[in-house]
């Protein structure tokens, strides 16, 4: 297939470009915020286009703030797509270190670029991490029709003919759709190098590549293919959750089942800019935490189909920075980085 690509000199193209942009955007001057910013409420950045989970993020928490009456009016989501999140991250790092009305949306995809020094020489203790609010665990999943049943039939297809399977996500060459599959082929003893990966912009092309026939596996999150399982179009081999998940996919096995020790958690929540002071920092965790516990989001979370997973302030910067180590020795032991 023509899209079709290694993960190696890609990977290594892309980090160029993303580090060229990156840090022509971070060399712009760091600007405090002005009365204008303050006076007109908060935002929240979502670092991609709209309908995908930084947007979802931002739209159906600030929605819950306003029900709630903890933002100073609506709260507006602005989209800053670019270099998988990276653009909004230098963006707060180098125009707005110092605007306290700002939340911006992350997730694992955040973590792993900045695991594997994507975003340039920015790093996760530029910015702030407020907190969590809800998680969704990786899948992979086939056609209707496909040859295999289980995750021990893929396997075995990839280990005779590691070409013969090609797989789509809705993430770039060494993002978080793509290292699910090479975890998990690395740990199966199958060489990652032999994957042969697909990137679209978002989950839903990829799923579409997978229903059309153009590619023989799909690696996403579970609420991406609860529609399509229901309808009977796709079947999901194996979920990489700790532990069987509630719902529509509770009788698909996970890959600790199946003796291949990989999960995936991607959780939705936020950093804010590094330099706002302790006081909006203690605001924004305090906001944060409200929201956690109240009726309102657990009734949002449910709608958007999103696991309980809930860390505030200390605890959740605490987690983000072992993650980050936990991403960079994944990232070296399947040969992403040095």
């Amino acid at each position: 297939m023509s899209r079709d690509i290694s993960f190696r000199r890609p990977a290594l193209v892309a980090r160029v470009r993303v580090r060229a942009l990156l840090l022509g955007i971070a060399g712009l001057t760091v600007m405090a915020c002005s009365p204008s910013e303050v006076s007109r409420g908060w935002e929240c950045i979502a670092p991609a286009n709209a309908g995908g989970g930084w947007d979802l993020t931002c739209r159906s928490v600030g929605q819950v703030l306003a029900d709630l009456g903890l933002a100073p009016g609506l709260v507006r989501t602005t989209n800053v797509p670019g270099a998988g999140g990276g653009v909004a991250y230098a963006r707060i790092v180098a125009q707005r270190s110092r605007d306290p009305n700002v939340l911006i949306a992350a997730s694992p995809s955040t973590v792993l670029r900045l695991a594997q020094r994507q975003y340039g020489s920015l790093a996760e203790t530029d910015v702030r991490w407020v907190g969590a609010l809800g998680a969704e665990y990786g899948v992979l999943a086939v056609a209707a029709d496909a040859p295999w049943n289980s995750l021990d039939d893929l396997l075995n297809a990839w280990r005779q003919d590691p070409g013969s399977v090609v797989v789509s996500g809705g993430s770039a060459v060494a993002g978080q759709d793509h290292m699910k599959v090479l975890l998990l082929a690395h740990r199966s003893g199958i060489d990652p190098r032999q994957i042969r990966y697909v990137p679209f912009d978002g989950g839903g092309e990829a799923m579409t590549a997978l229903l059309g026939g153009f590619v023989q596996l799909f690696s996403g999150e579970a609420s991406e293919v609860e529609g399509q399982v229901a309808a009977g179009r796709l079947r999901v081999l194996v979920t990489l959750a700790p532990e069987r998940m509630e719902g529509p996919l509770a009788e698909v096995p996970t890959a600790r089942e199946s003796g291949v020790d990989v999960t995936w958690v991607t959780w939705r929540g936020f950093y804010v800019p590094a330099e706002i002071g302790e006081e909006a920092y203690a605001r924004w965790v305090d906001v944060i935490r409200q929201v956690g516990e109240s009726d309102a989001w657990s009734d949002a979370r449910r709608t958007h189909r999103l696991q309980p997973f809930f860390l505030v302030g200390e605890e959740f910067s605490d987690f983000v920075f072992r993650q980050i180590t936990d991403f960079r020795d994944m990232s070296r032991e399947i040969g992403l980085i040095q």
